[in-house]
C-alpha cells in the first residue's frame, strides 16, 4: 500500500480529477435550477415603481389594517381609469361598460396584477351626486389586457362617479383610483357636485328588518378612531338569517358629501366559522375621518339570500 504524500503542516491535500469533477457537476447544476426558477412567470410583468406617481399630493399605498377615509379626488392616483359605455347613457337601464386600469408608466393592470381582496380582484363603488344611489359591481377581464368589463342599471340622470378599490401583486397595499361618467342628457356641466341635505339617521326600517349602526361615542368627530356597532333585527322578534357577502358578513362604504373619496370597512369579526347571533346580529367596525361635513354609510349585507344595501347619514364635527 503505497502511502500518503506528506503535506505541509495547515494545508489540505490537492484535490484529484475526480472531486474536481464532482465540484464541477454540483456547480453547474445549481445554475441550472437557479437560471430555471428564475425563468419561471411570476403571474404579473408589473414592478413596484409603476405603481409610483410622480410629484407631490399623491395617494400612498393603503395598509387594509387601518381603515381610514382615502380622499382619492383630491390627490393624484398613480393608477389611471377610464370608462367606456357600451351603450346609451339612459337611467333605469342595465347600461354596459369597458373599464380600463393603466399604471403611472403606461402599462395595462390585467388579472394577473391584482390580488384576490374580499373574493374579488376589482372592487367599483358607484355613486350618484346625491349619495341616494349605491351600486357594489365587480368588473370581469376585458379581452385585452387592461380591459375590464361590468353593468350597472342607473336610477336617474346626473354624474355618477366610479371609485376602484385594488390590491396589486407587487406592492400587497391597497390602491385606489376613480372616474365620472354622465347619465341622461340633463344638459348641466359634465363635473358637477349637487349637494342635497339629508337628516342624520342611524337607524333604518328596511324589508322587514330593523337596521342600527351605534357609534361608540357622538358626536362623531373628525381625526379620531370611531368605533361603529351594526346590528340587524326583526320587529317580529323572529330571526335573522345574515349570510357572508365578499368574504365577510357586511361591508360599509363611506361617502362624503363632496364624493371626494371614499372608505371601504370590514367587520372585526373575520372569523365565518363563528355566526353572528340568529336571532340579534352585531358586528363592529373601526373608521377615521379626517375632515368634518357630512357623510352617508352604505352597509351592504345578505339577509333571506339576497344582498340589500342600507344607508346611514350623519355628520362629522370637527
Amino acid at each position: 500500500m503505497k502511502p500518503a504524500a506528506a503535506t505541509p503542516a495547515g494545508r489540505l491535500p490537492p484535490l484529484d480529477r475526480r472531486a474536481w469533477r464532482q465540484i464541477a457537476i454540483i456547480t453547474l447544476a445549481a445554475v441550472a435550477v437557479f437560471a430555471g426558477f428564475r425563468w419561471l412567470p411570476t403571474g404579473t410583468n408589473l414592478s413596484h415603481m409603476d405603481f409610483r406617481a410622480t410629484g407631490g399630493n399623491s395617494i400612498e399605498f393603503c395598509d387594509p389594517l387601518n381603515p381610514q377615509f382615502i380622499p382619492v379626488v383630491a390627490v393624484k392616483s398613480p393608477v389611471t381609469l377610464t370608462l367606456a359605455p357600451g351603450a346609451p347613457l339612459v337611467p333605469g337601464r342595465e347600461l354596459p361598460f369597458t373599464l380600463t386600469l393603466r399604471t403611472a408608466s403606461g402599462k395595462p393592470i390585467a388579472p394577473e396584477d391584482l390580488l384576490v381582496a374580499h373574493t374579488r380582484k376589482l372592487h367599483l363603488m358607484i355613486v350618484d351626486p346625491w349619495l341616494n344611489d349605491y351600486h357594489h359591481v365587480h368588473p370581469e377581464p376585458g379581452a385585452r389586457p387592461g380591459d375590464w368589463t361590468f353593468a350597472f342599471t342607473p336610477k336617474r340622470e346626473g354624474v355618477y362617479r366610479v371609485f376602484a378599490d385594488f390590491t396589486p401583486v407587487v406592492t400587497a397595499r391597497g390602491l385606489y383610483a376613480s372616474a365620472d361618467v354622465r347619465i341622461g342628457n340633463s344638459g348641466l356641466p359634465g363635473a358637477y357636485t349637487v349637494v342635497l341635505r339629508h337628516e342624520p339617521s342611524w337607524v333604518v326600517e328596511q324589508g322587514g328588518y330593523r337596521f342600527a349602526l351605534v357609534p361608540g361615542s357622538l358626536p362623531v368627530r373628525a381625526r379620531q378612531t370611531v368605533d361603529l356597532r351594526l346590528s340587524v333585527t326583526r320587529p317580529d322578534g323572529g330571526p335573522v338569517p345574515l349570510a357572508p357577502v365578499m368574504g365577510a358578513f357586511a361591508h360599509l362604504v363611506a361617502f362624503d358629501e363632496a364624493r371626494s373619496g371614499f372608505a371601504h370597512l370590514h367587520p372585526v369579526e373575520t372569523d365565518l366559522s363563528q355566526l353572528p347571533d340568529p336571532v340579534k346580529p352585531v358586528l363592529n367596525f373601526k373608521i377615521l375621518i379626517p375632515q368634518p361635513g357630512s357623510y352617508v354609510i352604505w352597509a351592504q349585507l345578505n339577509t333571506d339570500g339576497r344582498e340589500v344595501f342600507v344607508p346611514f347619514w350623519f355628520d362629522v364635527e370637527a
